[in-house]
């Protein structure tokens, strides 16, 4: 919430029809934010959660790698003014060995990652250095970090947004806008638990478990407080030890 105002800040989160985006949904609506829950290719579940929310959320639907879907979009929204939280999960999976991977699975998980980050967040920012606060957090992956056999397209993805966020961080910072990005190890969800069973997460993990996605929500609703004032160009890891 806007201290010393009745309007609630306004956050939109890409990918937020999915496990993790659902529990940032939630947490930032539960943070007083007015939550617009992103979706493309399932629309009926971002519906479905802004239904559950309730008054504080609404669903929304476009491609973030199509630059014109996605501004057509944006500017209907930023009518009634600045989009204040921008938290980009936006992200596929389409692995396989670099030396047998089709030029479309490297392209498709880079242009929703990366090409899409740069679709939402650029129409965004210059509303947020109007009104003189804005917080952007992208949701990486340990990946990014680790590296990980058969996801040469998903690191080279989500470590791209980690130079991003320093680099915005350093463009915006003196006008109250903090960039910073979260990176998940194993989270428990319909992914993960189709790729891990409970021996592999022991064997990878020195947690012993997987991660929830409200712990990852956790960190980012922080991050999207006006607490988090000074935590900018971070990469922070939610992984349980793993690196």
């Amino acid at each position: 919430m806007n201290p010393g105002s009745p309007t609630p800040r306004r956050a939109l989160v890409t990918g937020g029809s999915g496990d993790i985006g659902g529990a940032i949904c939630r947490a930032l609506a539960a943070q007083g934010c007015h939550v617009y829950v992103h979706a493309n290719a399932n629309p009926q579940r971002a519906q479905k959660l802004a239904d559950e929310i309730g008054d504080g959320a609404q669903a929304i639907a476009f491609d973030v790698t199509n630059a014109d879907a996605t501004r057509a979009a944006l500017d209907e929204i930023l009518q009634a003014g600045a989009i204040d939280i921008l938290v980009h999960n936006a992200g596929i999976h389409d692995d396989a060995p670099l030396a047998g991977m089709r030029a479309e699975q490297w392209h498709r998980v880079i242009d929703v990652s990366l090409h899409g980050f740069f679709h939402v967040a650029q129409p965004l920012l210059l509303p947020m250095v109007r009104s003189r606060f804005g917080r952007i957090v992208c949701v990486s992956s340990v990946a990014a970090q680790f590296g990980n056999r058969g996801q040469v397209n998903y690191a080279a993805a989500k470590s791209a947004l980690h130079g991003a966020v320093k680099s915005l961080a350093r463009e915006m910072a003196s006008r109250g806008i903090t960039a910073n990005a979260v990176a998940p190890g194993v989270i428990a969800g319909r992914l993960a638990n189709a790729a891990f069973d409970a021996e592999k997460i022991r064997e990878l993990v020195p947690a012993g478990r997987a991660g929830t996605p409200e712990e990852v929500a956790a960190l980012v609703a922080f991050l999207c407080s006006d607490a988090a004032a000074y935590v900018n160009g971070q990469i922070i890891g939610v992984n349980g030890g793993m690196i």
